[in-house]
């Protein structure tokens, strides 16, 4: 029982069953009430650490199974319906990602793109900067773990440069020389590029999803279309944020572009099965970009580019099979989103958004947006994930959006960009934060108070700038 935190799992057990005994509101039937009650300790559990995701979500299933709440009386459809998650296409895509995402790390690749740009932009600390985020940008549309992204690429190559510019994690009075500014800004960079594409973390697919349940339609295209402007701004201004208020001391960073030569030259050439990476890469932006034109999902798309890299040998079905955090996703994404699902056509999530949006009823749409967009962002200090985060408040939250009029679709990309933007707040929020906050290059204050700074950077970037550019393309 190694993994079961025994306190939590009864203090979680406790609060499920406080929720299930108390009486159903008028207006909710009690099986809803009660899937509510399967679904909040679910996510207590998750968030509380009382086991594993995956462990937290197969309980969910089976006590959703077991108590019939999602088919009263009806055991045999009360299995399948708590099944039934398994066979959403979006849960998927981001399982085929995870296995695609392999090929960029063991072919090399990533690591390639990235001492390449070191060597072109490194020639100063905030270009170093740039250079380690611009590899992460071009990474993330086909790496849907943001952890596996920062952990298997970005962050031992950040630690390698700052210990040769002499900033060492076992010296304290080092690390302002330049770890903790590459530290902080390579971690919000990730938040960043986890928000531009659909792809880029598992929370994006997982608010499509209950986006969808509510009638909003979300596509990759559109996602990126609505996300890449604001998304980008901040791209450009958090390096310099923190050059500016959280400087590192050595500015030049000569040496740093031919160390990475040297790392590059001892990669070799570019291999083969490089090539085919990146040729398959580049078929998966087309279909998932233009899959439309041609009457295709993403899920589609990301088949094609797993079933292309296993004819070629890039990957091999052993690949596939250990790919242990894509099959984990898989579950505990499986048993998140069909409980959520269940909430909503089972009525919960509609009385719920219609109890709150009658308090804002006497609000604007307008007035109603930023206290929506706040408040769902703060709620974050709470959560250690921006999936659990995004499975636990983005439903309610967009129905009462949609309850008071706020236009859906812009409404529906901001909340599910929140809920990854939000991760700069702690160093638990999401999880590249503790591989980076790990290097001990910044401590908890500092990381604290620059991560309130750049949340509130990152609202004042999307409201001003994604509000006007969502005005541009007709979403408001």
């Amino acid at each position: 029982m190694k993994e079961i935190n025994l306190r939590s799992l009864l203090v979680t057990i406790a609060i499920g069953l406080i929720i299930w005994f108390i009486p159903a509101p008028e207006g909710v039937k009690p099986n809803a009430w009660h899937l509510l009650a399967i679904f909040a300790a679910t996510i207590i559990g998750i968030i509380f650490k009382a086991a594993s995701m995956g462990t937290m979500a197969m309980l969910g299933i089976t006590l959703c199974a077991a108590t019939q709440v999602l088919a009263p009386g009806d055991p045999v459809k009360s299995i399948s319906n708590a099944l039934s998650g398994f066979g959403n296409a979006t849960i998927w895509l981001i399982g085929l990602a995870f296995f695609i995402a392999r090929g960029f790390i063991k072919t090399g690749l990533g690591t390639r793109l990235a001492y390449s740009f070191i060597r072109i932009f490194g020639k100063s600390s905030l270009g170093l900067a740039y250079g380690l985020n611009t590899a992460d940008l071009i990474l993330a549309p086909a790496i849907p773990s943001n952890t596996a992204r920062a952990g298997g690429v970005i962050y031992p190559i950040m630690k390698s440069i700052a210990v040769n510019m002499g900033s060492e994690p076992e010296k304290a009075d080092t690390h302002r020389k330049i770890g903790s500014f590459l530290t902080l800004s390579s971690y919000n960079a990730n938040m960043i590029t986890s928000v531009i594409f659909l792809t880029a973390t598992a929370s994006n697919p997982m608010a499509q999803k209950f986006a969808k349940d509510l009638g909003i339609t979300i596509t990759w295209g559109s996602w990126f279309l609505a996300a890449g402007i604001p998304g980008l701004v901040c791209f450009l201004l958090v390096p310099l944020f923190l050059y500016k208020f959280y400087p590192p001391e050595l500015k030049s960073t000569k040496d740093a572009p031919a160390i990475a030569a040297a790392k590059l030259k001892e990669m070799g050439p570019v291999t083969l099965q490089e090539w085919l990476m990146v040729a398959t890469f580049i078929i998966l932006l087309v279909l998932w970009i233009f899959g439309s034109l041609f009457a295709m999902d993403a899920t589609t798309g990301a088949l094609i580019g797993l079933s292309i890299l296993l004819l070629c040998g890039v990957l091999t079905w052993d690949d596939v099979k250990s790919e242990k955090g894509a099959w984990d996703t898989i579950v505990w994404f499986s048993s998140l989103v069909m409980m959520g699902s269940y909430l909503n056509s089972l009525g919960f999530i509609g009385w719920f958004g219609h109890l709150v949006g009658a308090e804002m009823a006497h609000l604007s749409w307008q007035m109603a947006f930023p206290i929506i967009i706040l408040v769902y962002s703060y709620c974050h200090y709470m959560f250690a994930s921006g999936t659990a985060h995004a499975a636990a408040m983005y439903s309610v939250f967009l129905a009462v959006g949609l309850s008071v009029g706020v236009p859906g679709t812009m409404l529906a990309i901001f909340l599910g960009a929140c809920a990854t933007l939000m991760g700069s707040l702690t160093h638990y929020a999401h999880g590249p934060a503790p591989i980076f906050f790990g290097s001990t290059y910044v401590d908890m204050k500092d990381w604290w108070k620059q991560g309130f700074f750049i949340s509130v950077l990152f609202l004042i970037v999307w409201f001003v700038v994604g509000g006007l550019w969502w005005k541009v393309i007709g979403l408001w």
